[in-house]
């Protein structure tokens, strides 16, 4: 996933936790273009550190960055920004031709061309372990910083997928967050009688497909069997006989009664945050890091709230997604990897992890007396507390295909272009082949 919180990333505000999909054609053309391409470059010069993020993520790092120049002015930065999508194939294309920024957006564990994992195997990423907060680092996140017990990913901690709503749509139709399955489909019944549109879904842009599935997942799958990642990479479980099917098939319930917009295969993220930001949409199922997006799409953002999307029964217990969210790496071949990495242990102090979490909307990893949690997420902590939060799926992933085939299986699915189990056979393939 990605955004800032997948874009899991990620989004990374991981999933991802949004990620985007990484085409590798033209990729090289693409590289060469990088000012062009990335825009809004801050700063330059051989001797100025070289960082590149992502477009959601560009208000907080740029504030950091400025809060770090205070204390080091001999440190500049050059810095650059842009969509997930274009972000992956250029950097990784880079950092593969030997002329990588120092510090670069990095999304974490496994299942991305640009996930911590896959840099690692290859190579290209510094290792942080040195560093004083990699020791705070909960256990159970292990897989999404480390691999081969070294220390790659910086991340100020893990975002949450749920359902971003319009408040005053909800009261237009007299309705209120649903906490169950049943509860939803008629929220989205009294939603769709009122002549708004119960959820907007912007499956023309790759990422976004995914967010159903994950939400509905951990309940489906996780809450039932706990060791299912260690059972399908054993080959002992798959997709298609899984939970997996279930949400799936509720994905497609929901496209079936109505409760998406028209098309949503050719609706953008964007338009996706336009329905919602201004009443046409009730909800979104969206990874919180793009909350920001949302609110800064409307004249007023309080209007927005955030809920866990329900994808149980009455009487159990809700399950959702968390995921540590897109971080930073430093790069191997790095010019500067000694200024790169004092930068991201700066930002690995308390206060500047709390600072990063609530830009993004995110739960740090790491929290103390001074960590204040954004109330919108307030209904999801108790939940992560609880032990009942699973990471974004494709963090676990064993390759860079499993994630791309799932995006085109569920926009094959919704053009009606295939069945469920159609559709999981393809992430059984992908998974199965070899890294």
């Amino acid at each position: 996933m990605t955004s800032g919180s997948h874009r899991t990333t990620p989004p990374a505000r991981r999933p991802v936790s949004r990620r985007g999909l990484l085409r590798t054609g033209g990729a090289a053309a693409a590289a060469t273009a990088l000012p062009a391409l990335l825009g809004g470059c801050s700063g330059s010069g051989s001797g100025k550190v070289r960082l590149v993020g992502v477009a959601d993520q560009q208000k907080p790092l740029e504030a950091l960055i400025k809060r770090y120049r205070a204390q080091h002015p001999d440190t500049g930065f050059a810095t650059s920004f842009a969509p997930t999508d274009q972000v992956q194939t250029v950097v990784r294309t880079q950092l593969a031709g030997g002329n990588a920024p120092d510090a670069h957006v990095l999304f974490p564990g496994s299942g991305s061309a640009m996930s911590m994992v896959e840099l690692a195997r290859a190579g290209l990423l510094t290792d942080l372990g040195d560093q004083e907060w990699t020791r705070s680092i909960p256990k159970n996140f292990d897989a999404a910083y480390r691999s081969g017990g070294k220390t790659y990913l910086y991340s100020a901690g893990s975002s949450v997928i749920g359902a971003i709503h319009n408040k005053k749509a909800f009261a237009r139709a007299g309705v209120a967050p649903p906490a169950t399955w049943p509860e939803l489909l008629d929220v989205c019944a009294k939603l769709k009688a009122r002549g708004i549109v119960p959820i907007a879904l912007g499956a023309q842009t790759p990422w976004v497909t995914q967010l159903i599935t994950y939400a509905l997942v951990p309940n489906a799958v996780y809450a039932k069997t706990p060791r299912f990642d260690a059972d399908l990479a054993a080959g002992r479980a798959s997709f298609a006989t899984s939970g997996w099917a279930e949400a799936l098939g509720k994905y497609q319930e929901l496209q079936r009664r109505g409760y998406f917009n028209d098309n949503p295969n050719g609706t953008t993220f964007e338009q996706q945050t336009a329905l919602v930001a201004s009443g046409r949409a009730a909800m979104a199922v969206q990874v919180s890091a793009v909350l920001a997006t949302f609110r800064a799409a409307t004249r007023t953002p309080d209007d927005l709230g955030m809920f866990p999307f329900p994808g149980g029964d009455r009487g159990a217990e809700p399950w959702i997604p968390a995921g540590i969210v897109v971080g930073l790496g430093v790069a191997t071949h790095a010019k500067h990897p000694g200024r790169a990495k004092e930068f991201i242990a700066f930002l690995g102090q308390q206060e500047n992890i709390n600072r990063w979490a609530s830009d993004v909307y995110a739960i740090p990893f790491k929290r103390d007396a001074s960590t204040r949690i954004d109330p919108v997420l307030g209904d999801f902590l108790p939940i992560v507390d609880a032990g009942h939060a699973v990471p974004f799926m494709d963090q676990g992933w064993p390759n860079a295909e499993v994630q791309p085939a799932h995006f085109a299986a569920v926009q094959e699915l919704l053009a009606g272009r295939t069945d469920v189990r159609g559709a999981l056979g393809k992430l059984d393939t992908a998974y199965r082949k070899q890294s």
